[in-house]
């Protein structure tokens, strides 16, 4: 049985390629992202009056930064793109695909459904989260 500090590293501090230890750290990444891109898009149309499909598309670029750097050093242990520059464009292409799926989907709740902006957003996340956990684990941090 493992004890309960190996867990803990399994979890939190070990190289791994598990999907599932991967998919539960994803979680914490993207759930500091979704601050950073949620308290963007709040901060941008409640306080700058910016149209809100615009602060969510900037607030998506700050969330999809600040989940690139998070995820290289903490969740994928292998990268498959030795280039640099070309596994951010790829993993920002990935991000671009989610940008598009939450600007239509917050539009849709938004604008056709008529539910507020930020429970949108929350709905959207999921939707968007899944789709890059996805699109990253498999096209860009895999050993195959």
């Amino acid at each position: 049985m493992m004890s309960l500090s190996a867990a803990r590293d399994k979890l939190f501090l070990d190289k791994t390629e598990n999907t599932l230890v991967q998919l539960f750290r994803y979680t914490f990444v993207g759930g500091f992202a979704f601050v950073v891109d949620f308290g963007t898009l709040f901060l941008l149309t409640e306080i700058f009056h910016i149209h809100y499909l615009l602060s969510a598309a900037m607030a998506f670029i700050l969330g999809l930064i600040t989940n690139y750097f998070l995820s290289i050093k903490w969740v994928f242990s292998i990268r498959s793109i030795e280039n640099k520059k070309i596994e951010f464009l790829l993993f920002s292409i990935i991000g671009l695909i989610g940008l598009g799926l939450n600007e239509l989907l917050l539009w849709i709740f938004t604008d056709l459904i008529l539910i507020h902006y930020l429970l949108s957003k929350i709905i959207t996340a999921i939707f968007v989260y899944l789709w890059n956990f996805i699109g990253r684990k498999y096209l860009l941090f895999n050993n195959k």
